[in-house]
């Protein structure tokens, strides 16, 4: 059957830019808000260092080739996506801010926050440092505290706690060259730790207290919730690479070999391994065979993984919510599936933990590979996409999102080796000249107090500052 590409239901295209990999999602939603899986094109990644893209025509060619993978499954013309964004350069920070209301009879109004958030886009930041996200936390109306949503409330005095998060922005410029070497347009940047909360995690977790842990390849990226709000983020400039390189360095093995010793013999606990348990690999350029204890091999990981989740209770500690995490600890990203690392975790902070897998969130038919964890980041851009996009004024869909408001004829797309039998009637177009339509939209915006998220996004690259909230 064809597949409807809709404003109402429009397809997304997540684009996860990792250290070891990068890939293409595409997903439409389904009738119970479901994601379906269209197509997704997945390639190894050689431009990218611990979530930085360092090889700018590497990072652009492994996106070429994932896209046109995920366009050759979906059938669909890919032209915006929506990217992540991670790197040890990421930051956070506390701020506060205040509001008066000119009356204290009208109602806050989402504007007013918006204004708020906007206010927070000016703090001073060290040099090379821009705003990526602003998220709001509690606010107060007067004397009133923690209050979640303040909109329809009466008052004098808005306050409001942030947490803001930041990176280089020459982190940010590099990714958007690539994408758009690549002949995309970049529709939305978003933190990937928050991105891969948003596949993994139940709200009742996030109501809970809980922080989610992302082993990728270059970075570990933590994100700590409590009563559904962001409290903390950080990342570990540690993941599953240098595991393969402790391996390298101490079983005197190539890199696909460590790579492969990791993955399919590999134990976060030394104990659970018997001493006389051997694995033989061939030699390097013809030598004998080398045979390596799983023992030695799970030590080897052991040690790099005790370091990784030390450092990840410092930082669930430097929150001050260690006491308030009722739902513990759940680990999503490729690292997290290496055997025993659940009770190491447990052992080392003495939290619950589960394996986070992004299922919740997709609908049941779509292909068992893709619920696997290291998807994670991948899925949950498509649901911040949607995210985006339900929120998103009409003007600004049709910048983000031009393809959607052409003709009805192009707004379709066909599963490989299925014929369109059955497309609506086209509807009615607007048949003034192209210059005139364009006129009407600027007006349109002029009047608009609130600058759209393409001119902020055009901004942060083009004048070096962050006028808008690519989450909220």
């Amino acid at each position: 059957m064809a597949v409807a590409h809709t404003k109402e239901n429009p397809v997304i295209v997540g684009l996860d830019i990792g250290t070891t990999k990068i890939a293409a999602i595409v997903a439409q939603r389904d009738q119970f808000g479901k994601l379906r899986i269209l197509g997704m094109g997945k390639v190894p990644s050689f431009g990218v260092t611990r979530g930085e893209v360092t090889n700018i025509k590497n990072t652009t060619e492994a996106i070429i080739q994932a896209v046109a993978e995920a366009k050759r499954q979906s059938g669909f013309d890919i032209k915006s996506v929506f990217v992540g964004i991670a790197g040890q350069h990421i930051s956070s920070k506390q701020s506060r801010d205040i509001y008066t209301l000119e009356n204290s009879e009208e109602e806050i109004t989402r504007e007013d926050l918006k204004t708020m958030v906007q206010n927070m886009h000016r703090i001073a930041l060290e040099p090379g440092e821009r705003i990526i996200t602003v998220l709001p936390q509690e606010f107060s109306v007067d004397n009133t505290h923690n209050i979640i949503d303040p909109v329809g409330m009466c008052g004098s005095r808005l306050e409001a706690n942030f947490h803001i998060i930041t990176g280089k922005v020459t982190a940010a410029q590099n990714i958007k060259k690539c994408v758009e070497r690549a002949g995309l347009k970049m529709a939305g940047l978003f933190l990937e730790p928050l991105a891969s909360s948003a596949a993994v995690l139940h709200n009742d977790e996030l109501e809970a207290g809980v922080v989610l842990v992302d082993i990728g390849g270059g970075t570990t990226d933590v994100a700590i919730f409590k009563n559904k709000i962001i409290r903390h983020t950080a990342v570990i400039p540690f993941a599953g690479n240098i595991i393969t390189e402790d391996i390298m360095e101490g079983c005197k093995l190539l890199r696909p070999q460590a790579e492969k010793l990791k993955t399919s013999f590999g134990s976060a606990l030394p104990d659970e391994t018997h001493e006389n348990e051997i694995i033989s690999i061939p030699g390097i350029a013809g030598r004998d065979r080398k045979e390596i204890s799983m023992r030695t091999l799970a030590h080897v990981i052991n040690a790099r993984m005790e370091e990784i989740f030390h450092a990840v209770f410092f930082e669930i500690k430097s929150s001050g919510y260690v006491n308030s995490l009722n739902a513990g600890i759940v680990i999503t990203g490729g690292g997290s599936q290496l055997k025993h690392l659940k009770q190491l975790v447990e052992y080392t902070t003495g939290l619950s933990v589960r394996i986070g897998f992004p299922t919740s969130y997709i609908a049941k038919d779509n292909k068992e590979e893709l619920k696997h964890p290291m998807y994670s980041t991948g899925i949950g851009l498509v649901l911040e996409g949607y995210k985006e996009y339900d929120e998103m004024k009409e003007s600004q869909r049709v910048e983000f999102f031009p393809e959607l408001f052409e003709e009805q004829k192009t707004d379709f797309a066909v599963e490989p080796n299925v014929p369109v039998t059955d497309v609506p009637h086209e509807t009615e177009t607007d048949t003034r000249h192209p210059e005139e339509i364009m006129d009407e939209r600027k007006k349109k915006k002029a009047k608009n107090p609130i600058e759209n998220m393409i001119l902020r996004f055009k901004n942060w690259f083009e004048d070096g500052e962050v006028n808008g909230d690519f989450n909220s």
